[in-house]
């Protein structure tokens, strides 16, 4: 499981747009969205790198924990 702290997500558009990101590296990725933590963990196969360039060009601020 990868885990990530992203920034400025506050509602369930930055939830599904954050999943959708992610599945588009990996359609078979399981996403989980924490709002209130700003945790992103992800079920993956793909590098870390991956799926931190996939949130990062959403626009969003975040990094590997």
């Amino acid at each position: 499981m990868q885990i990530f702290k992203v920034e400025g997500m506050t509602c369930a558009h930055c939830e599904r747009a954050i999943t959708g990101a992610v599945q588009a590296v990996d359609a078979a990725a399981q996403v989980q969205v924490d709002l209130t933590a700003g945790e992103v963990r992800v079920h993956t196969t793909h590098p870390v790198d991956q799926v931190l360039e996939a949130i990062i060009n959403e626009g969003y601020k975040t990094e590997a924990v």
